[in-house]
């Protein structure tokens, strides 16, 4: 049997900056730094810097 990580995976959302609009869902481990990315936003149909955000 392999180890058991301590570490729980997370649900959290990509937000979009712009609209507030939660476009993503990802399972992410909580450690770590917020992360921020750029993805498609489809209400104004270009691509938008996306933060993290927790339920």
């Amino acid at each position: 049997m392999g180890k058991k990580s301590k570490d729980k995976n997370e649900v959290i959302f990509l937000v979009c900056s712009e609209t507030g609009d939660r476009n993503y869902t990802l399972r992410k481990k909580s450690k770590g730094k917020k992360l921020e990315l750029m993805k498609y936003s489809p209400r104004v149909r270009k691509h938008t810097k996306h933060t993290e955000k927790k339920k």
